[in-house]
């Protein structure tokens, strides 16, 4: 007795290190729709079980029980349902508090058809986390079972609401958790605080289980690049006082820095406090050494291979077969060793120390205090440590429009886009929707085909814009195929418009008429010409053997065209032929001429001076005079 009350007192110096921290109350909102009277938007506290729905809504109508109002009991024994009948609105059972752990009245509103259990505070405080309990045995097999969403409310709105009831007025509520995580861009951050113990009891079993079940989503979701996972552990020091207690050594490492309760609460058996510590130490090393390598998504494969391998109950929970794991997923092994040091050292350890610093709260955080806990975007899960559960939080996460595949899946959420096509606009010819599916539900956002993009509202107007618009759809505008011939109206240039096509009249998206040109008079009006309407077009013939010239609107002689054009054309070739001939005669003989007559002159003054030349001075050289 004394052993174990030595124990206690031990855990409450360590839990000391982090008990003046702060905790963060989890809340979502509580919208009354109804009686007018209390409509307003409240804030009710997320409870630590169950499975809140992150990312969505659900809407019901308040019920507060004649009997068993704490519902500690089952609601059998008072022959009561609360399953909503069909077409009715679900049920939020609203209880007491006090007499039993909040996980026994969701279980006993649950096993009785409740959509939601609302918890009324009994006493003016802050709102607090509803957690599971911290029972010695801990073998409440419900504790996992529990599904419906819960939610604490202020003693304020609890009695409000049971007045409201006691007047014969009907309470609806919607409970809201579309903003109860953050979700500002397109990847989602989350840390994952968790313990290598496999001795705690069902808390344990279910962490043991969510790791090997979660596995496969978060390395996909890790490798595609979608999410960015961080693990962690939670460590206690000892006071310096007690650093040399036989409390302090067994639990601790690093003299008293690192520490972890006892696996079994009993000192003198089992596995201590301390083998906990180095290998969580061991995992978090892990961890830091695969991320280095470019494969973070590894530790769930280590956490998962090493919960298999090396039970406590099977006495293999040592460093011989953390290490055998270690190389069997090809991790390098020295550097893990190096990261995790002498445990025996008086000195820090950088891995624990920035877990420890971890610990404490920043932002809308809040410390962890709690074992397992998941943070999400910097924001505290509350709810089932179940896949189902966790993965639609981290999808709560994503900002609208670029959530992965899994998580628009039928497991996931429903596709709001599949009814009515969700209020938005669609073009069903073309099978085009506005509608797009998101994890919160649906956006009406113009899409963009095939790099052409539609805009418009989104609700009852979505226009091809673009060059290529025309490729899709046709642009929305009119189109016909007709007698082998496709006219369109569709404008492929900077107006986007639509305009009916020569030959045709209407307003070009949805109507173009053709138009009679031999009625209207527009063409074909010269004496001898014959009109003859066509789809599109028209027809102009002439009568007595002559030809139409449509740029002319004029009729011609067939025979007097061709032999004119001929004859005169020839002439005018064989003229300007004839006289360029000539021309080049003329000049060629007057050029050849002036050349011999100058050659013959030159021959000849060399023997003779001609009449026109006088006679050549003697060539005397200059001198000075």
């Amino acid at each position: 007795m004394k052993e174990k009350l030595g124990f206690l007192v031990g855990v409450w110096f360590l839990l000391c290190g982090v008990c003046v921290g702060r905790f963060v109350v989890e809340k979502n909102s509580l919208k009354v729709t109804s009686p007018s009277s209390l409509k307003s938007v409240y804030e009710c506290a997320i409870g630590n079980f169950g499975v809140p729905q992150y990312g969505g809504t659900l809407v019901g109508t308040v019920y507060y029980p004649k009997a068993n109002q704490k519902a500690c009991k089952g609601f059998d024994d008072f022959d009561v349902s609360f399953k909503s009948k069909p077409g009715g609105l679900p049920t939020f059972l609203l209880v007491d508090r006090g007499d039993c752990f909040f996980t026994l009245k969701a279980w006993n509103a649950q096993k009785g058809g409740a959509a939601a259990i609302l918890v009324a505070d009994n006493r003016n405080e802050p709102l607090i986390t509803m957690d599971t309990p911290e029972e010695e045995n801990a073998d409440a097999d419900y504790l996992q079972k529990i599904t419906i969403p819960s939610a604490l409310i202020s003693k304020s709105l609890g009695d409000s609401i049971k007045k409201s009831l006691s007047s014969g007025e009907m309470v609806n509520i919607n409970l809201d958790w579309t903003e109860a995580l953050p979700h500002p861009d397109e990847r989602v951050e989350y840390e994952f605080w968790t313990n290598s113990n496999d001795e705690c009891g069902p808390k344990c079993d279910s962490q043991i289980e969510f790791v090997k079940n979660f596995k496969g989503a978060a390395q996909v979701l890790e490798r595609k690049g979608y999410t960015q996972f961080t693990p962690h552990y939670i460590t206690w020091y000892c006071p310096e006082a007690f650093v040399l207690s036989k409390q302090c050594k067994s639990q601790c490492i690093n003299h008293g820095r690192y520490c972890a309760p006892d696996p079994e609460q009993d000192f003198s058996k089992g596995y201590d406090g301390k083998d906990v510590v180095v290998q969580n130490l061991r995992q978090a090393c892990f961890y830091k050494v695969a991320n280095e390598s470019g494969k973070p998504w590894l530790w769930w494969d280590y956490v998962t291979d090493f919960a298999i391998r090396c039970p406590m109950k099977e006495k293999k929970y040592n460093e011989e077969c953390a290490n055998q794991v270690i190389e069997s997923l090809g991790a390098d092994l020295k550097k893990i060793q190096k990261c995790i040091g002498d445990p025996e050292a008086d000195e820090e350890n950088a891995i624990l120390k920035a877990e420890q610093d971890a610990q404490i709260g920043k932002g809308s955080r809040g410390d962890v205090t709690i074992l397992p806990t998941l943070v999400i975007n910097s924001r505290q899960y509350r709810g089932k440590l179940d896949k189902g559960a966790v993965l639609k939080a981290i999808c709560a996460g994503f900002q609208e429009t670029t959530e992965p595949a899994v998580c628009l899946s039928e497991d996931i959420e429903t596709n709001e886009c599949l009814e009515n096509n969700g209020g938005c606009w669609q073009d069903k010819s073309a099978n085009i929707t506005a509608c797009r599916d998101t994890f919160r539900g649906r956006v009406c956002e113009c899409p963009t085909v095939q790099g052409v993009k539609f805009v418009g509202d989104g609700y009852t107007r979505c226009e091809a814009s673009g060059a290529l618009r025309c490729e899709i759809n046709n642009g929305g505008c009119w189109r016909k195929t007709q007698n082998g011939r496709t006219y369109s109206a569709c404008r492929d240039d900077h107006t986007n418009g639509c305009k009916c096509p020569p030959g045709f009249k209407g307003d070009g998206e949805k109507t173009c008429e053709d138009v009679d040109e031999c009625k209207e008079k527009v063409n074909c009006q010269c004496a001898q010409c014959k009109c003859k309407n066509t789809w599109g077009s028209y027809e102009c013939s002439c009568g007595g053997g002559l030809l139409y010239m449509r740029e002319h609107d004029a009729c011609i002689s067939k025979n007097a065209s061709v032999s004119e054009f001929n004859w005169g054309f020839m002439w005018v070739i064989i003229l300007c032929l004839g006289a360029v001939g000539v021309g080049g005669y003329a000049v060629y003989k007057y050029r050849i001429r002036r050349y011999m007559d100058s050659e013959i002159r030159a021959i000849m003054a060399q023997y003779m001076p001609l009449d026109n030349q006088g006679e050549i001075p003697n060539h005397v050289p200059r001198g000075d005079i």
